[in-house]
C-alpha cells in the first residue's frame, strides 16, 4: 500500500507497475475513483492526478460514459494521442512554441554556469532514459528528461527566466509526455543522440550552439506531435 504521502508521480509508478506484473490486464476497467483510492491508500486527488498522467502516457484511456481502461496496444491506432489537457487555457501548439523560445534562451544563458557534477548528472539522466525506454517504463523514461531539463534551468543566469519555467512547468512538461505513444524506437534514439548534443555544447561552454541544439530538439519533438512550432 502506498503511504497517503506521496506524489502523484509514484502512484502512477504503482499503477504502470501493476499494468506491467499484469495485476492490471490490456481491457481491463480501472475501479472507481473512491475503490481504487481506498485500495492503495492515498487521495482521490493524487489517483486523478496519476490517471491523468498515465493516460498521456498512452497506458490508460477514458471512455465517455464508460470509464478508464487500460489500453490494449494490439487493438490501439498508430497516431493516438490523448486530448490535450490544458486546452481551456493554452494549445499545445502555443506550449511547445514557448518552449522553443524559453528553453532556448535558458540554455543558452547556463552556458559556461554548469558544474563538472551537474553535467555528468545529465548524462546520468540521458543514460536512464535510454535504458527506461528499453524496458518500457515510461514514468521513469520521463522523470530522467525532466531531470535533464531540470539541470539546465537551475543553472540559468536569469532569475526572471527560472521563475516563468516554475511557473508554466506542468504544461511543459505535459508536451514532454505527450509525444510517447506515438514515439517510435528510432525517434527515441534521436531525441537521446540531441540530449548527448545539448551536453557537449555546454560542457564546451557554447552559448550559442546550446541554444540552437536545444531549440532543435525542442522543435523535433514537436514535429512527433504532428507540430511545427
Amino acid at each position: 500500500m502506498l503511504n497517503k504521502t506521496f506524489l502523484p508521480q509514484s502512484v502512477a509508478r504503482e499503477i504502470q507497475d501493476m499494468i506491467h506484473r499484469g495485476d492490471l490486464k490490456p481491457g481491463d476497467k480501472i475501479p472507481s475513483q473512491r475503490d481504487f483510492s481506498q485500495k492503495l491508500g492515498i487521495s482521490r486527488a493524487s489517483l486523478r492526478e496519476a490517471l491523468l498522467t498515465l493516460e498521456t502516457l498512452g497506458l490508460l484511456k477514458t471512455e465517455a460514459g464508460r470509464g478508464t481502461f487500460v489500453v490494449d496496444p494490439a487493438s490501439s491506432s498508430p497516431g493516438d494521442m490523448a486530448p490535450w489537457r490544458y486546452s481551456d487555457s493554452y494549445s499545445v501548439f502555443d506550449v511547445f512554441q514557448t518552449r522553443v523560445m524559453l528553453e532556448g534562451q535558458i540554455a543558452g544563458l547556463a552556458a559556461g554556469r554548469l558544474t563538472a557534477n551537474q553535467l555528468d548528472q545529465m548524462e546520468q539522466a540521458t543514460s536512464q532514459m535510454e535504458e527506461c525506454w528499453a524496458r518500457q517504463d515510461l514514468i521513469a523514461n520521463v522523470e530522467a528528461d525532466l531531470t535533464f531539463h531540470g539541470i539546465i534551468v537551475e543553472a540559468c543566469s536569469n532569475a526572471m527566466m527560472r521563475s516563468l519555467y516554475q511557473i508554466v512547468r506542468d504544461q511543459l512538461t505535459e508536451t514532454q509526455r505527450q509525444p510517447i505513444p506515438i514515439t517510435d524506437p528510432e525517434r527515441m534514439r534521436a531525441s537521446i543522440a540531441e540530449h548527448r548534443r545539448i551536453i557537449a555544447a555546454l560542457r564546451a561552454n557554447d552559448s550559442a550552439t546550446s541554444r540552437l541544439e536545444m531549440e532543435t530538439h525542442i522543435r523535433n519533438t514537436a514535429r512527433c506531435a504532428g507540430l511545427t512550432p
